[in-house]
């Protein structure tokens, strides 16, 4: 509103003093609604004109001004485009945050050798750290969706009116750089009706839920006894309220089951967008629940799973038993190829190779030359 009472006033609509009385009065509201001693009352039908009512008993007659060449509609679009470009870097910054923690345990298990896994069975041997690391370029590609989202976000639908535009010169650059916007929106309809923005949002929003859903759940099955190659804390693990020897991680649990919520807060808000007719619609009031609620799961989840990873204890003995000599197959069919087998024969004899120590029941480096030979 103070944005829009200057652009009013180089626009002529406003008088000095009338500027002047309006600015004061929305700094006075402002600083009301920061100390909690805004008083609303029963005549108010929304925010907007609970605003406008008190601006008129602060600033007089010229408060009935302010409104002049703007709609609710496109100044509902602004304060949502608003929120979302303060909310997007502090969850960049709760990515960081975690894609800081898992390369500091990276660092810390340097040379610690685990059995990287295809279909969830032992394929080839690899390192912890490269296993962290696994899960730190998934957040680095939702942080740069996230600052594509944040341009795309930039447009002002501010000065568009209800649909049609304002009859009033307004200069809509000069507003979109006072708001902090990159641009005016192009298009008045298009604009305050737009919610790509949000939907965009949410589902990066639901991406990061999937990315931080798959990495709980391989420390939810490299935590168990079956594995036991992690330990989580106490301060990030749970007991049972029947089985006194049980440490479950609960912290994962929830941060793979808040996946599934933030995949159904995208497809609620696609299945309101999908049948609306152009320009502004009373659905839109379903937008923004969605988009509060994954931004304040995002940054609660985010900080838990960056302490509770930097807190884990690794157990480099119990991945180092998990790595039989099969898990070496492939490089022994990289050996024979660089001794001018064909990678086909050197796959197909090595697989004959891993069947006979198998059926014999010994190790794979057991098997003698003569078997090599008859293998070849």
């Amino acid at each position: 509103s103070l944005a829009w009472a200057g652009a009013l006033a180089r626009a002529g609509v406003l008088s000095t003093a009338e500027h002047t009385a309006i600015a004061a009065g929305l700094q006075a509201i402002a600083a009301e609604f920061t100390g909690g001693t805004f008083s609303f009352v029963a005549s108010d039908e929304d925010i907007h004109t609970a605003v406008e009512r008190r601006l008129g008993e602060l600033a007089g007659a010229a408060a009935g001004k302010l409104h002049t060449g703007r709609s609710r509609n496109d100044q509902v679009a602004t304060d949502f485009r608003l929120w979302l470009l303060e909310a997007l870097p502090a969850l960049d910054e709760a990515l960081r945050e975690l894609q800081g923690a898992l390369v500091t345990v990276a660092e810390r298990s340097q040379g610690v050798l685990m059995p990287g896994y295809t279909h969830l069975q032992r394929a080839q041997p690899i390192t912890l750290a490269h296993w962290l690391l696994a899960h730190f370029w998934p957040l680095q590609r939702d942080r740069e969706r996230l600052a594509g989202l944040r341009a795309r976000t930039a447009v002002l639908p501010l000065g568009c009116g209800a649909l049609a535009g304002t009859a009033f010169d307004i200069d809509r650059a000069a507003l979109a750089a006072a708001l902090g916007f990159d641009a005016p929106a192009p298009n008045s309809l298009d604009a305050v009706s737009d919610r790509d923005f949000a939907a965009e949002f949410l589902f990066c929003a639901a991406l990061i839920g999937v990315h931080l859903s798959r990495l709980s759940e391989s420390v939810v099955l490299f935590s168990s006894a079956e594995f036991g190659f992690f330990e989580l804390s106490d301060a990030f693990s749970t007991g049972s309220s029947l089985m006194p020897q049980k440490k479950n991680p609960d912290l994962f649990e929830l941060a793979r089951g808040k996946a599934g919520a933030l995949i159904g807060l995208l497809g609620g808000l696609l299945a309101t967008l999908k049948g609306l007719p152009s320009s502004y619609d009373k659905d839109l009031q379903e937008d923004k629940a969605p988009v509060f609620q994954a931004a304040d799961t995002l940054l609660a989840v985010l900080p838990v799973l960056a302490a509770a990873l930097e807190s884990m204890a690794i157990h480099p003995d119990k991945m180092l038993a998990a790595i039989d000599p099969t898990l070496l197959a492939t490089d022994l069919a990289d050996y024979l190829v660089r001794k001018g087998v064909l990678f086909r024969e050197a796959h197909a004899a090595v697989g004959k190779a891993v069947q006979l120590a198998a059926g014999r029941g010994i190790p794979l480096p057991a098997l003698s030359l003569d078997d090599w030979q008859a293998i070849a």
